[in-house]
């Protein structure tokens, strides 16, 4: 079976047995603000599990997209080195919310395995908690397994655990022997040996972990599994190897066309780069860019590992970004983002791997450095840790360039550096808003945070819970007019209303799927609440957000449709939009596109917003957003036949709303990413006004009509430009008639020359010091001159001297230190530069002594 065929045999199986299908979430998850990166099938559903949301389905089925490289689960330092860790994975499970539990789920698991996939019995073992004695009687009862492959094991590997305190419970795991000594197999490498690979975790969620010595039964049991597709396909296509599957060696195929070597000769460098590409990949199609924080950084670090290692195969130029078609041909079936957004993710992987080669370039430069400096024959901790961290080094290649000079590397002290960035990225990870731990005060009971704001500002609402947090009051509504900040677009302002109760919404969040009124005001213990949205910021808000899509649009016909969102933010004030693109939109094309979209605005086209089913809505073309999580039915914005989006946010009734649009702003972000900020209604009005303003000031300075403005604009900066040449010239011809070799002193066969003169900038003083040069046969000038805050000088030697070791440079240094700076040079001209003009005087005879000094010795 192909693996394709596997993934749809496994939702096929549990789809039969009533179970939804649920699409995989976005691995960079928008809901859970405790996250990285998704790393399980269980984190979306993660809200019924903390009984914060009632499940529309009791029985579900999903392949989820899964990336584990930081924080507890971290498999990336054996990536490539073994055969079945990796970054990017895809989790098959099944779920139960209260329906059924460890029976169907042993029974179920047991019978894809064994009649439908065909596993070999003889080689499939099981384990239980050690104290779970149902999961160890059911394994015997309801499958065929014998009766000695059914091992207890302890609280490490069998009882799952969600955090410190919460839902948990014990864990049963299907494990698979992989050696090839099938007649000898021992329960004691189960979970200690790579030959008995983990192939399914079947998880029974029936605990409250209360504290440390505390647990408490739920009142509802569920079922979460966790199945991993790779391994599984390696086993079915009779593999040793998770590379050598069909989910990863079209791959591998790629990079040995790229590369002169064979993966059967080195396999570990294709290995590493095969798993990275998957992982950049869907990281990036679901809303991540390299950087040097958070997320990003954890991607950077990622292409520079791949990258690293295709030098080891002699792949010194950017090459990863070719790979992306492969994975797309591979992984497409099921995961289309990764085709549509195909070249947005070249974009990005090239952008970075160009930028990539640049920097370990300057890592060798500084390796030399460092070289350079060493008093000893170690490199140290830091120095090691600073070229993995900065120039992306592995400590293995440093390592090989210190032998080579017969030095070593401190790998303690590299280790040390490592685990407190390992600290560091960890709490920067950390989420600290969640409200998770929050004591609520429950007002009433039942379903909350049914969103009313599309159709109405106003409602009467029943408060559900509220808190303090700090100086604010979050409060929960059961039905509520007002936006949480989702999909780009901020919170929504207003009141809440009710006896004894007045409060003014600051912001709205959304926790799961409840919203957040973040508060301030007076709080009693009422039920009934009057609630008013903000009418005029929500109008400013929706005109921005209306304005947004047909932004993006007309920044598809003017770029091209290889422009990809990157990021937007919809506030009432302005919007502001993200998008891959490599080089300066110029200003001829920002005018089209402003023109465009007034000419959208002019037509005032009746919005369109309609529910579809996820797949109706691809079909018809709808451009779906990076990241964004969609359940089975979307909300289509449609804007005649402009625009077509999947969007939740809120919008204008007809385009003529928004009144006109501006860009103010367009500017680079990050490599290969533009920001552009436009705005408005009455913010473009008022824009237009003050720069209407400014020309009429400019039209009368000037006198000159807006169409002549540029002309004469040129003229005046030319006749600027003439008459500083003249001042320059001038100023050259009065310097010339200063005396530099008045008050010259000798010593021995030299002349020295130190003099205070008043000029008005460095570059002057240079021209004087060129004229000394071009005077002194053998000797030393030194010219010091006021600056308007700090004091600047001027050092030459003539040749003779340079020849006997006397340089202007190394002087200049010395002097500058004399007036409180420091300087350098060439060896006949060089500069110095301090920080008090009182300092020139004492540093008078201060360099006196010097140079009587230097041309004794």
């Amino acid at each position: 079976m192909k693996s394709a065929e596997i993934r749809q045999s496994f939702i096929d199986f549990f789809k039969d047995r009533g179970h939804q299908f649920i699409r995989s979430s976005p691995v960079v998850p928008n809901d859970d603000p405790t996250l990285l990166f998704t790393n399980a099938g269980m984190n979306q559903f993660k809200p019924i599990f903390l009984n914060q949301t009632t499940p529309k389905n009791l029985r579900v089925v999903n392949s989820q997209k899964c990336i584990r490289v930081s924080g507890k689960h971290n498999d990336l330092e054996e990536v490539g080195v073994d055969t079945f860790h990796h970054t990017f994975f895809e989790m098959l499970g099944n779920w139960s919310f209260g329906d059924y539990y460890k029976k169907e789920a042993i029974q179920w698991a047991w019978e894809l395995f064994t009649e439908v996939w065909g596993l070999d019995k003889d080689r499939l073992w099981a384990t239980v908690y050690e104290d779970d004695d149902e999961a160890f009687d059911l394994w015997t009862e309801v499958t065929d397994i014998a009766d000695n492959r059914v091992l207890r094991c302890g609280k490490k590997d069998n009882f799952w655990e969600m955090g410190e305190t919460g839902p948990c419970g014990p864990c049963s795991e299907i494990h698979y022997y992989v050696g090839d000594d099938p007649e000898n197999q021992d329960p004691k490498g189960v979970n200690n040996t790579d030959e008995y690979w983990e192939l399914w975790n079947l998880v029974f969620i029936q605990n409250n972990r209360i504290d440390a010595n505390t647990l408490e039964d739920l009142p509802e049991k569920h079922v979460d599994t966790g199945a991993g597709l790779e391994r599984i396909a390696t086993i079915i296509q009779g593999k040793k190897s998770n590379y050598d599957s069909d989910l990863f060696l079209p791959i591998i195929h790629k990079i040995e066309s790229l590369s002169d070597f064979s993966y059967k000769e080195n396999p570990i460098p294709f290995r590493v780069i095969a798993d990275h590409i998957r992982m950049l990949c869907f990281a990036i199609v679901d809303g991540a860019l390299p950087s040097n924080e958070g997320r990003g950084y954890v991607l950077r670090r990622i292409l520079r590992r791949a990258a690293r290692f295709g030098r080891s195969i002699d792949l010194a130029e950017p090459f990863l970004f070719k790979l992306v078609p492969t994975v797309g041909e591979v992984m497409g079936s099921i995961f289309s983002e990764v085709v549509d957004k195909r070249s947005h993710i070249e974009k990005v992987i090239r952008a970075e791997e160009v930028s990539f080669n640049q920097t370990l370039d300057r890592g060798i430069n500084h390796f030399d450095k460092i070289i350079s400096k060493l008093d000893g024959d170690e490199i140290g901790g830091a120095d090691a840790f600073k070229l993995y961290d900065t120039y992306g080094f592995p400590l293995d290649l440093t390592e090989l360039m210190a032998r080579e000079r017969e030095l070593t590397v401190d790998v303690d002290g590299f280790d040390s550096e490592m685990a407190e960035q390992k600290k560091r990225a960890k709490d920067a990870g950390k989420f600290k808003g969640s409200t998770d731990s929050t004591e609520w005060i429950i007002v009433s009971e039942g379903d909350d945070s049914t969103f009313l704001g599309y159709e109405s500002l106003e409602s009467k609402s029943q408060i559900r819970r509220y808190t303090f947090q700090g100086d604010s009051i979050l409060v929960v509504l059961d039905q509520t007019p007002f936006y949480a900040e989702s999909g780009g677009q901020i919170g929504d302002m207003g009141t809440i209303n009710g006896r004894g109760i007045e409060l003014a919404v600051l912001d709205v969040k959304k926790e799961n799927n409840s919203f957040i009124h973040i508060c301030k005001g007076v709080m009693t213990e009422q039920r009934e609440v009057n609630c008013k949205v903000d009418s005029s910021r929500r109008q400013s808000t929706m005109n921005n957000h209306t304005a947004t899509h047909l932004m993006y649009k007309a920044l598809k016909y003017i770029l091209g449709d290889n422009v990809n969102q990157a990021g937007s933010l919809v506030h009432p004030d302005y919007l502001r939009f993200d998008i891959t693109h490599f080089e300066k939109i110029t200003a001829d094309q920002i005018k089209e596109i402003e023109s465009i979209v007034n000419q959208q605005i002019l037509l005032n086209t009746k919005l369109d917003v309609t529910i579809k089913s996820f797949d109706d809505a691809k079909a018809a073309g709808a451009e779906a957003l990076f990241g964004e999580k969609y359940g089975d039915e979307v909300r289509v914005v449609r804007v005649g036949d402009y625009s077509l989006e999947l969007c939740g946010g809120t919008h204008v009734k007809q385009t003529g709303d928004i009144g006109s649009f501006k860009v103010t702003e367009e500017a680079s972000l990050s490599s290969g990413v533009r920001r552009i900020v436009a705005i408005t209604g009455q913010k473009a009005v008022e824009e237009m006004q003050s720069n209407a303003t400014v020309l009429l000031t400019l039209q009368q300075l000037l006198n000159t009509p807006p169409s002549g403005m540029a002309e004469r604009i040129s003229i005046l900066l030319q006749e600027k430009k003439d008459l500083g040449k003249k001042l320059k010239q001038k100023k050259i011809q009065s310097s010339s008639e200063i005396d530099l070799l008045s008050d010259s002193e000798t010593v021995g066969d030299h002349t020295i020359i130190i003099k205070k003169i008043s000029v008005e900038t460095i570059d002057e003083l240079k021209g004087l010091g060129d004229q000394l040069f071009n005077k002194l046969t053998s000797g030393i000038g030194i010219l010091f001159s006021e600056g308007d805050e700090k004091p600047f000088a001027v050092v030459v030697v003539s040749k003779d001297l340079n020849e006997n070791g006397i340089f202007a440079g190394k002087l200049a240094k010395e002097i500058g230190g004399f007036i409180g700076g420091g300087g350098g040079g060439k060896s006949h001209l060089a500069t110095a530069g301090g920080k008090e003009n009182a300092a020139i005087i004492p540093a008078l005879e201060k360099t006196k002594t010097l140079l009587i000094k230097k041309l004794k010795s």
